[in-house]
Order: C-alpha cells, then sequence, then structure tokens
C-alpha cells in the first residue's frame, strides 16, 4: 500500500513526494520509465514471447537483451527454453515457474534502466542461492547502480540496505541500517529472527526459483 500509494497507483490520503527535492505533482505520470520502474508482489507477463514480455515495446539490442537477462540471473533458464527469448510463456506466463515469472519482470525494468527501481517482494520465489545472485548483480554495476526502494522480508535485502524502514500498524516504527536497528528495535530483532528460521528452512527444503 505505501509504494503504491507512493507511486500514485493508489490516491494519497497525506503527505508529499519529492524527487531530488522537488515536490511532484502527479506521482503517477512522473514516476515512471526512465526515472522509476515498479514490480508488483504478483507480476503480471503476457501471452507473447519472453523476449517480448521483456522488451515491452522497446527497440533492444542483443546487449541490451543480454544485460537484462544476466541482471536478472536468467541465462541458465533462457538457455533450457526450447526456443530461448522467442519461447512464448503461456497466458500470464503459465509455464514459467513462480521465481521465472519474477526475474522475467526484473529484466523487463532493469531493460529500461531507469533512476529508481522499486521493487515489492521482488525475491520471494528465488531459491537462496538465485537470490544471493539476484542481489548481487543489482549492486556490482559500479556506475549505472540505481537506486532501490523495496518491500522485503528477506534477508539479502536487509543485508543490502542503507536505511531499512519498520512499518507497524501504518506507521514507520523504526528507521536506520541493519547494526542500528538490531541493536535498538525489538520489534525489527524479532522480524529478523523469524527471517533467518524462514531462510534456513528454505535451504534446507531447496525451493525451486
Amino acid at each position: 500500500t505505501l509504494l503504491r500509494g507512493l507511486l500514485g497507483l493508489l490516491p494519497a490520503q497525506a503527505g508529499e513526494v519529492f524527487w531530488n527535492g522537488e515536490r511532484v505533482e502527479d506521482p503517477a505520470t512522473f514516476l515512471t520509465p526512465p526515472r522509476c520502474a515498479f514490480t508488483g508482489q504478483t507480476p503480471r507477463l503476457f501471452t507473447e514471447t519472453l523476449g517480448d514480455n521483456i522488451a515491452m515495446g522497446l527497440d533492444l539490442s542483443s546487449a541490451g537483451f543480454d544485460r537484462a537477462v544476466h541482471l536478472a540471473v536468467m541465462e541458465e533458464d533462457v538457455a533450457r527454453l526450447a526456443e530461448g527469448l522467442d519461447t512464448r510463456v503461456g497466458t500470464r506466463g503459465v509455464t514459467l515457474s513462480g521465481g521465472q515469472v519474477q526475474r522475467s519482470a526484473a529484466a523487463r525494468m532493469f531493460a529500461r534502466r531507469p533512476d529508481l527501481l522499486v521493487f515489492d517482494d521482488a525475491s520471494s520465489a528465488l531459491d537462496v542461492r538465485t537470490e544471493h545472485a539476484f542481489w548481487t548483480r543489482l549492486f556490482e554495476q559500479g556506475g549505472e547502480r540505481p537506486t532501490c526502494l523495496a518491500v522485503s522480508h528477506r534477508l539479502e535485502a536487509y543485508r543490502r540496505a542503507d536505511q531499512i524502514l519498520v512499518v507497524e500498524g501504518g506507521r514507520i516504527a523504526a528507521r536506520g541500517d541493519l547494526r542500528t536497528l538490531l541493536r535498538d528495535s525489538p520489534l525489527f530483532h524479532e522480524i529478523w529472527t523469524e527471517t533467518l528460521k524462514a531462510h534456513a528452512h528454505g535451504e534446507e527444503s531447496g525451493a525451486p526459483a
């Protein structure tokens, strides 16, 4: 809800949105590519090829596709598909796994090279190895590295964040980096502990991506 309000996808009841110090009058039209790209918790794919779902009308070069696929950790997946990027994904991506759908939507974002990436639980369906590679590649782009705003309950996201906002009952209950929150916020410490347990269970089960 917070992300959708910030992006103008829901009417805001209070507050303002600023971009580089300037007030944004209409976030819904301003926070779009190439400034901003958003992937929701349940990404939507279309009954087209995987390549069409990534490009979504962009005239992408082979290098552009390669970059987007690499950042989304999809090289092996594309190689296994019978027709690679020309493989039709079925209605809403029905032929792909949940993790592949998430990463296809992420590749769509990366193809647009936005200044701000907005993720809503973008790696929730990924296994531990794939998730680590996803966040590592995103933050190892050097000068191209974008700013990320992510809603997440995942260890990798917590560890990478410069600032974490802990939301409770629709309000910000605490804010700070990981070290600060583990020291000062009982609520976040509880969240961290439960996430660690879930993470360990995921490693043991070897859930697919």
